[in-house]
């Protein structure tokens, strides 16, 4: 049976990392740059409504149209 090649694996997991850092760095560079700042990170995503009437609660539900309840 062959054995483990510990050092190919490290490697491995070092130029992982390094490229995840370096994607990291090359956003918040982008983010930095753009004039929108944080927002549009995600183009794929729709922007939020700040409709009042599709308000929600700390808790997620939406609230109660009726004033009579308490």
């Amino acid at each position: 049976m062959a054995t483990p090649n510990y050092n190919y694996e490290k490697r491995q997991r070092e130029l992982a990392k390094k490229k995840k850092k370096e994607e990291k760095l090359r956003e918040r560079e982008t983010r930095k740059t753009s004039p929108e700042g944080e927002f549009g990170q995600n183009p794929d995503m729709p922007p939020e409504d700040l409709d009042p009437d599709h308000a929600q609660n700390p808790d997620g539900v939406a609230p109660a149209n009726n004033p009579d309840q308490v």
